[in-house]
């Protein structure tokens, strides 16, 4: 037997430790992780930390409901939607019928107004004229007591001689009795025509008759409708497009009705909802970057941060949220954050309002503040469409025209400094109706003419 073939086998050679081309690539995957996750925190850290963004944000703008202030009948409806208006321009003509009756009623009650009160200055001189008569009553009631008592007192001194008889006697007591019984009614006549005296000139005292409260009153009046006339037409209020019309010709609208919308299009501004874990670097004037679906991102707008809302959507809703249940769940809320837009930039890359736009905010710079804590110093909105300084002057013309022709002299518009009229002649009211109204009484006699 051969011994070779007993003898143990020759050990292989051991295995290598591993591939190298693999250990290389693994090493290198390695390295590039770590390299990139080190390049992401360091941008993380350098740049992505200063900025805070997020898709869900939309346009908004003023959209200014156009209402009547007066009730009428629709005649004309002169613009539609997406139609553009300039501020001033009539959008819709109402009937005028109505308000230029009442206007005329109004007319008429104010003249009305003035020829009343005109009869209390008359009434003034009548009523003096009547306590002079009751005081001239007074005396003759007097001297007829003394003539009465005289005669009485003769008749006396004869009875007891037999010269005067009885009946001669009773007839100068009863002379004398009803002497006394008229004077008491004199007197009451005075106290009386002195009490509707002062009460008359107590609705005259101090004032003229354009100045009297009655004529004041009905000249308000008048002012009502003048204007009720002049706002059967419906102005734009500022310039813009039209949206939303409702309304149709002959359809009768009250006041406060909703009849078309105006949309200005330069004041437009971006509510961007920011989660409530963004807001913490977020404050007023920080630079915003925006770009619109509608243009995509050749379009970019300049933004600043105009203030933050001061509740969650949530808060507001109309059925908020009831988080005090056993089936809670959290839900991350947010809160809208106001965008101011470049007004040129509006002007050339229009916008609507509604349209989606992300926003993406520089909080590099966090010196501002988070919330607003001075009020405004110049109004947000406004326009002089409305501004009544024409309308008034119209209106005081026509009422100092109305009052001079049932006055019967010319009367300067409200606010025009009055002068006593011509040949006013002085007080001469009888003594017991005086006490600072005769100057009232003179003022009565001078507009008597």
């Amino acid at each position: 037997m051969d011994n070779n073939n007993n003898a143990p086998a020759a050990p292989a050679p051991a295995a290598k430790a591993g591939n190298p081309k693999r250990r290389r690539a693994l090493t290198a995957l390695a390295a590039v992780v770590v390299v990139a996750g080190g390049g992401w925190g360091l941008y993380e850290w350098l740049v992505a930390s200063h900025y805070e963004d997020t898709d869900n944000a939309y346009v908004q703008g003023n959209v200014i409901q156009i209402t009547p202030q007066v009730t009428g009948t629709v005649l004309s409806i002169m613009a539609d939607d997406t139609d553009f208006v300039k501020a001033g321009q009539p959008l819709v003509q109402l009937d005028p019928a109505d308000a230029k009756l009442a206007l005329a009623q109004s007319e008429a009650a104010l003249g009305q107004a003035v020829r009343q009160v005109r009869t209390l200055y008359a009434n003034n001189g009548s009523l003096a004229a009547q306590v002079t008569l009751k005081q001239a009553d007074i005396a003759r009631a007097q001297s007829d007591i003394a003539r009465a008592q005289d005669d009485l007192k003769r008749r006396q001194a004869l009875t007891g001689n037999g010269a005067v008889s009885k009946e001669e006697l009773n007839h100068s007591e009863t002379a004398l009795a009803n002497a006394k019984s008229a004077l008491a009614a004199a007197q009451a006549g005075v106290a009386s025509a002195r009490e509707q005296l002062a009460s008359n000139q107590s609705l005259t005292e101090g004032t003229s008759v354009e100045q009297h409260p009655n004529v004041l009153a009905a000249a308000a009046k008048v002012r009502e409708s003048w204007l009720a006339v002049q706002r059967v037409a419906l102005p734009a209020p500022v310039d813009g497009y039209v949206a939303k019309r409702t309304v149709q010709l002959g359809q009768r609208v009250a006041a406060g009705t909703p009849m078309m919308s105006i949309v200005p299009l330069n004041q437009l501004w971006v509510d961007a909802n920011f989660k409530e874990v963004q807001l913490r670097n977020i404050r007023i004037g920080q630079p915003v970057k925006l770009t619109a679906d509608l243009y995509g991102k050749k379009v970019e707008y300049d933004g600043k941060v105009a203030g933050l809302g001061v509740g969650t959507g949530a808060a507001f809703a109309l059925l908020p949220a009831q988080n005090a249940t056993g089936n809670w769940i959290k839900v991350v809320q947010r809160v809208p954050v106001r965008i101011a837009l470049d007004a040129e930039q509006l002007k050339a890359s229009p916008l609507r309002v509604g349209l989606s736009m992300d926003a993406e905010v520089d909080v590099t710079d966090k010196a501002g503040k988070a919330l607003a804590d001075a009020p405004r110093s110049t109004a947000f909105a406004q326009t002089q469409v409305y501004a009544a300084v024409d309308r008034d002057a119209e209106a005081d013309a026509d009422v100092a025209r109305i009052i001079a022709a049932n006055l019967g002299r010319p009367v300067k518009p409200q606010g025009a400094a009055a002068t006593p009229a011509e040949g006013t002649p002085p007080s001469s009211l009888h003594p017991a109706a005086q006490n600072g109204r005769g100057a009232t009484l003179a003022m009565h006699q001078a507009a008597r003419g």
